[in-house]
């Protein structure tokens, strides 16, 4: 049987989406919510991310423990996540414990924020920080999306730093919490095995009471430039690099064609990056992707080599950027087309992984999009579209920002991480 997409939206302004799939044996139900860090204040950033913690520190009516029992029992597949401009809650479940996993789903979104749990989990937050600062991509990643950004929104670090958690108060948490989670700017999505009119029912009952909310958000236009940054950290013994160049956004029909060329360039295996930097054991990792924000987009590089290896690393990588103008060949562009087939059908055939895409996709657009019509604009992709892309998207200005143990010689403002 075909699969059925289906919209309702409550009087309060809860939209709630589904995909049915009479032949899943599963069902995967989410709420999305409009906001992450671009929406945060500078004073209060990483206030979405804590509050994803917060969320599982349980309601009025359940605690910590309850939370995670009450999933357990339902031998569900739960978790969460929070984005520069997302934050998702999801569980996949078998379908006769639909109602109960909307019930949870929904006490999980109406948090206690107690003063007690907060404390603690802050606590927690600052170890993760901490955590991750050792990361030497990550800490990578935070400055380069900063550098490249600049005062531009998507600058906003996801975790935050550890001066703003520190900072961050209850009752900060709980107003930013009134203003941006609930009907209005959030959907309840479920894919799998669906009864449509008893899951709206079900989400009504449980969700139906909730106030709307107004939670507008900016789009200022990024302001990019030309830029090369070093940090250095005497503790590493390898360089690090990532670059951000414009790309499509979220809205732009052009973002499908961006993923197939980005795959040509730098997808981990068989592509020009991989041939000129990995299989040359210049690199031991090299690879270029591409992130649709919301109303802007980037492609990036990221590269991975000993820090003697670091300026012919770069100068290959940005070269292969300069080739790809001149000679991109048919059968690359068809062989990432058949890759990214596959993974888009591999995902589909999973209801957590549709439940993922759609509800992404309703937040960015509004719309649904079959695995039929991602696949028909996939189809239609060639050589002569990624050109056009090239030409509207020709990899600069870029910013490159690299992290090593400080012998680097790249003709760049230093700075020590």
């Amino acid at each position: 049987m075909p699969l059925t997409f289906k919209h309702h939206q409550l009087s309060n302004g809860l939209d709630i989406i589904a995909e049915a799939n009479p032949d899943s044996h599963s069902i995967a139900v989410g709420m999305f919510v409009n906001t992450g860090a671009r929406d945060e204040e500078v004073n209060i950033n990483g206030v979405s991310h804590f509050l994803e913690h917060m969320m599982f520190k349980g309601s009025e009516k359940y605690t910590w423990e309850d939370v995670n029992r009450i999933f357990d029992e339902m031998g569900a597949r739960y978790n969460a996540f929070t984005s520069q401009e997302m934050t998702a809650y999801y569980a996949n479940v078998l379908p006769e414990f639909t109602g109960k996993a909307v019930e949870h789903l929904a006490q999980l979104l109406r948090p206690a924020i107690r003063e007690s749990d907060f404390n603690t989990e802050r606590n927690v937050i600052l170890e993760e920080i901490a955590m991750y600062l050792d990361d030497p991509g990550h800490r990578l990643y935070e400055v380069a999306m900063a550098e490249y950004f600049g005062s531009h929104p998507l600058a906003m670090s996801v975790l935050g730093s550890a001066d703003s958690i520190k900072a961050l108060r209850r009752d900060q948490m709980a107003e930013y919490f009134a203003r941006r989670y609930g009907p209005g700017n959030m959907v309840v999505v479920a894919s799998g095995q669906v009864d449509f009119d008893a899951f709206v029912g079900q989400v009504e009952k449980h969700c139906g009471h909730w106030p709307r909310v107004t939670a507008p958000r900016q789009f200022p236009q990024p302001q990019h430039r030309t830029r090369r940054k070093v940090l250095t950290d005497p503790r590493l013994n390898r360089l690090y690099v990532m670059g951000f160049t414009p790309g499509p956004s979220a809205q732009d029909d052009r973002r499908f064609a961006a993923q197939v060329l980005s795959d040509v360039i730098g997808d981990a295996e068989g592509s020009r990056f991989y041939w000129a930097l990995v299989d040359n054991a210049i690199c031991e990792d090299a690879d270029f992707g591409f992130y649709p924000h919301d109303r802007c987009g980037s492609y990036y590089l990221s590269l991975v080599c000993d820090p003697d290896r670091g300026e012919r690393a770069i100068g290959i990588a940005l070269g292969e950027l300069e080739k790809v103008k001149r000679d991109l060949g048919d059968d690359e562009v068809e062989r990432a087309k058949n890759k990214i087939a596959s993974a888009i059908v591999l995902q589909g055939e999973v209801p957590l992984g549709r439940m993922r895409a759609i509800g992404g996709q309703w937040i960015y657009n509004r719309e649904y999009r079959s695995l039929e019509q991602d696949m028909q604009v996939l189809r239609s992709i060639t050589p002569d579209s990624l050109r056009k892309l090239i030409r509207d998207f020709p990899f600069e200005p870029m910013t490159i920002v690299s992290l090593g143990p400080g012998d680097q010689k790249m003709g760049a403002t230093g700075d020590t991480a």
